[in-house]
């Protein structure tokens, strides 16, 4: 499978299909890996990379800190992960493309929209992230993870993950950098020998500036109000992906389009339909 180096950082990604480029934010949260479009939830029951890549390039990669993508102790911002988009089509010589994120994947989709707009045709925002239980569980497996490195210190998380081999999201006492410490020896020796006092306030501070807000974090509400492109929100209903999530994107962004259907009624058949719709629609739009 093809890499490329953005940023300093590798980045493992696919190419399917041909046509209009879609960029695709995988699902998942700190486990975003490109396989996920198949593999989890909602996105393995609607099968859209059957779909899409019949009528668009579809461009799928290991977000950073994740699956084979390479990472570095920093405090992340949603920019990072931008900046890692925006860097992945500019090494396949893109200019513009339309955006799908899925979960937490949405959130760096709403940030590029509003640091790209002219690069962004149009905006999918499936299942997105937010309400209050997410909020808290989230920073509660920081939380987790920041007590671990007290308790236990660095090289412990290390060995630990080198134990265990679970991301972030299935073992919070790993922590954000599991999935690189776990395939990668020298991350792993850098990682442990590294000032844990300043490593305790990144965390800190990653966890704070990162999930900031009850409702969907990435991009601040004045901004999203702003952005003149087209979008798709298609709703969530559980405990990390609240209904009224998708309803405040509906409400903040002046060209989106609602999917107001249950979740049972997400199907592959309608979510395809729909889907394509919409980017033909968004295409003519441009």
């Amino acid at each position: 499978m093809p890499t490329a180096v953005i940023n300093g950082l590798i980045t493992r990604y696919e190419v399917l299909g041909s046509g209009p480029p879609l960029l695709m934010y995988s699902p998942a949260g700190f486990d975003a890996t490109l396989e996920k479009w198949s593999t989890q939830g909602v996105y393995a029951r609607v099968r859209l990379l059957d779909h899409l890549p019949t009528k668009y390039t579809c461009i799928i990669f290991d977000r950073r800190e994740c699956g084979e993508s390479e990472g570095r102790i920093e405090r992340i911002t949603w920019a990072h992960y931008v900046a890692q988009g925006k860097g992945l089509l500019q090494h396949l010589g893109i200019g513009r493309a339309h955006l799908l994120g899925g979960c937490m994947g949405v959130c760096p989709v709403l940030a590029f929209g509003v640091m790209h707009p002219e690069a962004t045709l149009s905006m999918i925002l499936w299942w997105p992230v937010g309400g209050i239980k997410y909020r808290i569980n989230v920073h509660q497996r920081f939380t987790e993870h920041l007590a671990y490195v007290h308790q236990h210190g660095l090289e412990q998380v290390v060995s630990l993950i080198l134990k265990e081999g679970k991301p972030f999201n299935s073992d919070p006492r790993g922590g954000p950098w599991a999935s690189v410490i776990w395939r990668d020896q020298a991350f792993a020796k850098s990682y442990a020998e590294q000032d844990v006092d300043d490593y305790k306030l990144i965390v800190t501070g990653m966890a704070r500036t990162l999930f900031d807000r009850d409702t969907v974090p990435g991009a601040e509400p004045e901004d999203l109000l702003r952005l003149k492109i087209p979008a798709l929100v298609v709703p969530g209903r559980d405990k990390f992906h609240a209904t009224s999530a998708a309803r405040y994107l509906e409400e903040c962004l002046p060209q989106a389009e609602y999917w107001d259907v249950p979740v049972e009624e997400q199907t592959e058949e309608s979510a395809s339909h729909l889907v394509l719709d919409f980017l033909e629609r968004a295409s003519n739009h441009v």
